[in-house]
């Protein structure tokens, strides 16, 4: 008994020299990684045009299925965003989401991130269903999010047509390197010239 005390003051004092850990939230807030992932943000173009065409890709993506999406379609009287179509309805559920980041990954237009707002506490349930008008960039104000620390820039030789490269969209045809991918090969093949290791070590008797 008495020796448990003595490891606890011997733990205490080795302690006791060194600055605490933690900080004094929300006066004080410690700077987060640059991949952190917080809140989603749905991100616009520099021409004010909303990124998301509403392909339901970061829907499908989804693993706790904490994402819902009512497609419209665009029109001449009212374009909201390059594609065909827009999302009328973009709600995130976080009480259901893991910031998984997923979603970021399957958008094809670089639409939604994950960002660096965490102060998500609600006392009610149905405080913490996001809305699009709560996660849009304001007008005048696109950015591109967590996509540049996350994504891979494309390779030199592919080409950067129109968004991606310019951040705004004026019609251009967009090939896969437009949202940063590059036209790789969806398949490899991996080949092993190591003869010590390609050997059969399958002895037959």
């Amino acid at each position: 008994m008495s020796f448990d005390i003595v490891k606890g003051m011997a733990t205490t004092l080795k302690n006791m020299g060194r600055k605490p850990t933690t900080v004094s939230f929300p006066e004080e807030e410690r700077d987060l990684a640059p991949r952190f992932r917080g809140r989603h943000v749905l991100h616009r173009y520099d021409n004010d045009m909303e990124r998301c065409v509403g392909c339901y890709l970061c829907a499908g993506a989804c693993p706790a299925d904490a994402i819902y999406i009512e497609a419209q379609e665009n029109t001449e009287e009212k374009r909201v965003s390059p594609g065909e179509r827009y999302a009328k309805v973009f709600d995130v559920n976080m009480l259901r989401c893991i910031f998984c980041g997923y979603c970021q990954a399957a958008c094809p237009t670089g639409a939604i991130t994950l960002e660096h707002e965490y102060k998500l506490a609600s006392f009610r349930p149905e405080d913490m269903i996001y809305h699009k008008e709560q996660l849009l960039e304001a007008k005048g104000q696109s950015t591109v999010g967590s996509n540049e620390v996350w994504a891979d820039p494309a390779p030199q030789e592919a080409a950067q047509p129109l968004p991606q490269e310019g951040r705004i969209f004026d019609g251009s045809q967009a090939s896969a390197a437009a949202v940063g991918l590059g036209n790789y090969h969806t398949e490899r093949h991996v080949l092993f010239t190591n003869e010590e290791q390609d050997e059969d070590r399958r002895k037959l008797e």
